[in-house]
C-alpha cells in the first residue's frame, strides 16, 4: 500500500466540509418553510377560498400547484435528512469517504455535492 493515499480527510478539512454542511441545511430549512407556508396557505387571510365562485380552471390550477409545492417540500425534507446524515459521518469521520470503494470521493464533487457517499467511480459502476 502506497504511504501517499489518504484514507480520510483531515480535521481541518471536515470542520471545513461541517461548515458547509450547516450553511446548507439552514438555507434548505428556510426553503422548506417558504414551501410549507405557500401550501397551507399560512400567509394569506383573505377569503378566495370562500367565495363562492366557480372557477374551476384557476382552482384546478391552485391545486396543482399547492401539489408541486408538496413534492418540493417532501424533496427538501430529505435533502435535510441527507445532510444532518453528513454531520454524522464528520463526527465519525468516515466522510467523504466512499461507500463502495473505500477511497475518498473528490473534494470538488463534496463542495458540490456534500451529501454523497458515492464516487464518482462508483456512481459510473452503477450504470
Amino acid at each position: 500500500m502506497d504511504a501517499d493515499i489518504k484514507v480520510r480527510y483531515s480535521d481541518k478539512d471536515l470542520e471545513e466540509f461541517r461548515v458547509l454542511i450547516e450553511n446548507k441545511i439552514d438555507k434548505a430549512r428556510q426553503d422548506l418553510d417558504l414551501l410549507k407556508s405557500s401550501y397551507k396557505n399560512d400567509g394569506n387571510n383573505g377569503t378566495d377560498d370562500t367565495s363562492p365562485t366557480f372557477k374551476a380552471f384557476e382552482e384546478g390550477s391552485e391545486t396543482m400547484s399547492r401539489e408541486a409545492n408538496t413534492q418540493l417540500a417532501l424533496r427538501q425534507e430529505k435533502f435535510i435528512r441527507d445532510l444532518k446524515n453528513a454531520l454524522v459521518r464528520i463526527e465519525n469521520k468516515t466522510y467523504g469517504i466512499c461507500r463502495v470503494t473505500g477511497k475518498l470521493i473528490n473534494k470538488e464533487r463534496l463542495k458540490l455535492v456534500p451529501h454523497a457517499t458515492l464516487s464518482i467511480e462508483a456512481k459510473n459502476m452503477q450504470k
